[in-house]
């Protein structure tokens, strides 16, 4: 029986109907509580500080962020989670079915406080409009949807008429097969599904942008304050270093004496959470000698070389594509626009920071974790540990965004090493300003252009000089490097090119994947020169870039030539109308200090490795009592991959999206199917999927002698074949299974078709292009330098839209990240590491976006299909600052255009 001190110890409340007591010490926030107490894991963490909104429950009927409210402060209060909410509460039930409806959810880790927010408000206002719902939900971020989509749902939820799901055939706009455990918080993420005695790592890390560093009594420390182990880099079996990129494998799990950027992991410190909580780190012996660090590229390129086992200089690594004589164009041009163009560091802010679990099982070690690339993990795994392929298993939790940060490794090597270490399993959640720190970016540019073209409008040569900053250590720099070069002259047929991109070594954060690789910087300078020559010709910016536009069997700067499939034109095409009807609004506005302006750009985005093998292997079964699996290793960070390979796979064996079973990216049991990055799953696996549903479908087939138009219809797990009006029934029993328990299996690998580059860059790096133009509307406050965008239309060419639905999605999130990226979003080390200095959009700094998908079908996709993921955003900065330039006649040639910059140079033009 407890005594009354203890009783007097427990705080009461109602948790979703029910009474719970909670023994927590002074001070304890409730969203620990409610997770690590009380087991309400649908109560998610994403800054700890107030600003993402994630941990949001109702108190009282009040949406609060629990990590700002101490639990003793919950005493006799009523509280309610999602989970609570979803189970039984008839507004969240509505709402529910209308984000999915709507495809409101898409990674997820948002939706509980999107969710628990909005019933709040539909309590008090049933069918609110669409500013009282951004009013209700600006107290929550999302990284992924663009916000319209949940604006959408929640003014939707109690309208009648929702459309009844599709038959998720492709084409259809089904809404995504993993939504509901989203919508109602059941889905499971890094920092989910730790048992509960595990051990907690904490990774000690550089407060420094570049210093030398020593060890005291690490031993002592830990016996000392109850820890299991520390770990150095001692402690490394295998090899000390990890990277993406083959003979760049150069960023060490813990520095070795010297940290080479602010963030960087020196130590790890594992015990029981108790005693790592307690922790008094400013006591750890750790000594620091600060050393000159080069931030930019140039002080870097003038600075002793960070790696100089890798060259002389902080040269990594250059692109380079030439055809013609781009010189030679330009001195013969009538027209020639050029300039000087930076964008700076930018974090990919995805709400879920990085967090897992790992265990040792039978000399295995499993890693459970948030990741892109399950496949590339195990292998980085295998050096670090210097252990074989099979005595790894990496299985992937739910991913809470990526956008191309997650394909690098993060807790996994920690975790493993401590797994190994003490048997026992561990844990680790980053929080916001760790995550922060330690992961990757997008790379800073300083780009030199020049383009020019004849008075008929026809370009007529481009040069292209970049240095992109790619931190510390390689990550994703060389594929920039080469990416850049490629894509830098646009979608555009330009016969005499020259461009060159340099990644530089700078003791800033690893500067790695982020939707676009370096292309959405090279699209800011290429689109804003574009505007510039167009007016300098006196020719509509549209016209001029539609005259100029690629089209089937033209080549691009690569030499590359597309028989079909090109898209670009269509999609500029299509913003005419838009085009024309903004032109009649621009200039100014009911106050005179406001001017309106519209801008258009296009982008255009290779789906995949370039020049390199990128293979994708989908795998399925057919099990004795019928039951159809699908082993879908595409890894789905909010995109939609479940769904589309689902949906392709389907359509390919001929059966229904609810005839499948999947599984997921666990590499014990499902084939690599590659990293989800590149905009190349729903190309890539896709056609994988494709071909093993064909295969798949050929066996069944065969077994009763059906030909190729038979049905196959599932119906209480007993597959029937009708062919020639003669129904079938084979008996899947009576054949032999195979190792994983199936009747019927195929495993199906694709692996894009594309040629080398050779020293000019000529060559064919992609087997299909995606293709986008956006137009932006947007106010310009003269006085104060503000950038309000109104509204954006814009247009993709998907080649076949698998599911218009999730089309929908990814387009409204690439814009808004685009949109961030233009007018607020710049990383600062040591200044902008949490979600309160780091702006990113918010509910209401994002506008009503058109989306007009197009449909040119390429030869290589699934159906025609293209990849989407990064061309989403590519366009979306460029038009917005042609639409500024538009407006006031002043060109930003530094992103972000935050109101300092804008005022500054909308003063130095002689605006009062």
């Amino acid at each position: 029986m407890m005594d009354k001190n203890s009783r007097l110890s427990l705080t009461a409340f109602t948790l979703n109907g029910q009474m719970v007591e909670v023994d927590a010490p002074p001070g304890e926030r409730l969203s620990h509580s409610l997770r690590e107490r009380l087991g309400a894991r649908d109560v998610k963490i994403g800054c700890n500080a107030g600003d993402c909104g994630a941990c949001t429950v109702l108190v009282d009927g009040a949406p609060l962020c629990a990590c700002l409210m101490a639990t003793q402060q919950a005493m006799g209060k009523v509280v309610e989670t999602v989970s609570g909410l979803a189970a039984d509460d008839p507004d969240a039930k509505a709402l529910a079915d209308s984000f999915q409806a709507h495809q409101a959810a898409q990674c997820g880790i948002c939706t509980p406080g999107m969710m628990v927010s909005a019933v709040a408000l539909l309590r008090d206002s049933p069918q609110p409009d669409a500013t009282q719902v951004a009013d209700a939900l600006s107290g929550v971020l999302c990284r992924c949807t663009g916000y319209r989509k949940i604006i959408d749902a929640v003014v939707a939820a109690h309208i009648p008429g929702l459309e009844a799901p599709a038959d998720g055939s492709v084409g259809s706009p089904i809404p995504r097969i993993d939504g509901a455990a989203k919508i109602a918080g059941a889905e499971r993420f890094g920092d989910d599904i730790a048992p509960p005695d595990a051990l907690v790592l904490r990774v000690i890390r550089a407060p420094h942008d570049h210093a030398d560093f020593t060890f005291g009594d690490l031993s002592g420390f830990a016996r000392s304050h109850g820890l299991a182990t520390i770990l150095t880099a001692q402690d490394v079996p295998g090899r000390n270093r990890f990277g993406v990129i083959p003979g760049f494998e150069d960023q060490p799990v813990f520095a070795e004496g010297r940290a080479r950027f602010r963030g960087e992991a020196v130590a790890a410190l594992i015990g029981p959470a108790e005693a790592v909580t307690a922790l008094d780190m400013t006591v750890l012996p750790i000594t620091w000698a600060a050393l000159p660090a080069a931030m930019t590229c140039d002080a870097a390129m003038a600075a002793l070389p960070l790696h100089p086992d890798r060259g002389e200089t902080n040269e990594m690594c250059r692109g380079f594509v030439q055809c013609g004589h781009a010189e030679s164009a330009l001195a013969e041009a009538d027209v020639v626009a050029k300039g000087l163009f930076e964008t700076g560091f930018v974090e990919h802010a995805y709400i879920e920071p990085e967090a897992g679990f790992a265990e040792v099982h039978d000399r295995q070690v499993v890693v459970h974790a948030c990741t892109q690339a399950p496949g590339m993990d195990r292998e980085a795994l295998a050096a670090i540990l210097a252990q074989p392929l099979d005595q790894i298993r990496i299985v992937p939790t739910a991913v809470g965004g990526g956008f191309g940060s997650k394909l690098d490794l993060s807790v996994q090597p920690f975790l493993a090493l401590a797994a190994l270490k003490t048997r026992r399993a561990v844990r680790i959640a980053y929080g916001r300003v760790e995550s922060m720190q330690s992961s990757t970016k997008r790379h800073p540019a300083r780009m030199q252009v020049k383009i020019g073209a004849r008075k008929d409008g026809r370009l007529s040569g481009m040069a292209f000089d970049g240095d992109f900053n790619t931190g510390a250590y390689a990550s994703w720099g060389p594929t920039v490097s080469n990416r850049v070069p490629i894509h830098a002259s646009g979608p555009y047929r330009i016969s005499d090119y020259r461009a060159k991109a340099r990644g530089i070594y700078t003791n800033g954060p690893p500067a790695g994947a982020f939707r676009g690789f370096g292309v959405p910087q090279a699209a800011i300078a290429q689109e804003s020169l574009f505007d510039d020559l167009a007016a300098q010709l006196g020719m509509d910016p549209l016209e001029f870039r539609i005259l100029n536009a690629l089209d089937n069997d033209t080549p691009t700067v690569t030499g590359q030539v597309f028989e079909g499939g090109v898209g670009i034109k269509v999609c500029l095409e299509a913003l005419r109308p838009a085009w024309q009807a903004a032109h009649a609004e621009s200039g100014r506005t009911g106050d005179p200090a406001i001017r309106r302006g519209v801008g258009v750009a296009a982008g255009w985005y290779g789906c995949g490795n370039t020049s390199l093998p990128n293979p994708s292997t989908i795998k399925a079964g057919i099990r004795p009592d019928g039951t159809i699996v699908l082993h879908q290793g595409a890894m789905d960070i909010g995109q939609g991959a479940n769904t589309v390979i689902a949906q392709i796979f389907a359509q390919a064996m001929g059966v229904t999206m609810a005839d499948l079973t999947l599984i997921g990216g666990d590499t014990q049991v499902t084939p690599d199917a590659g990293k989800t990055s590149a905009s190349r799953q729903t190309f890539v696996s896709g056609n994988a999927a494709k071909l093993s549903g064909e295969t798949l479908r050929a066996q069944l087939l065969a077994l009763v002698n059906a030909g190729p138009e038979a049905q196959i219809v599932v119906s209480d797990g007993q597959i029937s074949i009708t062919d020639g009006g003669q129904m079938h029934m084979p008996d899947l029993r009576a054949l032999p299974v195979d190792g994983e328990g199936y009747s019927l299996a195929a495993s199906e690998t694709y692996d894009p078709p594309t040629l080398p580059l050779d020293e000019n860059g000529q060559g064919s790096p992609y087997a299909q292009f995606g293709y986008a133009a956006h137009l932006a509307v947007v106010d310009v406050d003269t006085r104060l330098g503000t950038v309000t965008p109104v509204r954006l239309v814009a247009a993709h060419d998907v080649g076949r839209a698998i599911n218009p639905l999730l089309v929908e999605g990814q387009v409204h999130g690439g814009v808004a990240q685009g949109l961030g990226m233009a007018l607020m979003e710049e990383y600062i080390p040591g200044r902008t590491e949490n979600l309160h200095d780091y702006l990113i959009p918010t509910i209401g700094d994002v506008p009503p976006i058109e989306t007009l998908i197009i449909e040119e079908p390429d030869p290589h996709g699934p159906f025609g299909a293209k990849g989407l993921g990064e061309h989403a955003l590519i366009p979306t900065a460029p038009a917005i600052l042609n639409a500024i330039s538009r407006a006031t006649g002043v060109r930003i040639r530094q992103v972000p255009a935050t109101p300092a910059r804008v005022r500054a140079a909308l003063k130095e033009a002689g605006y009062a």
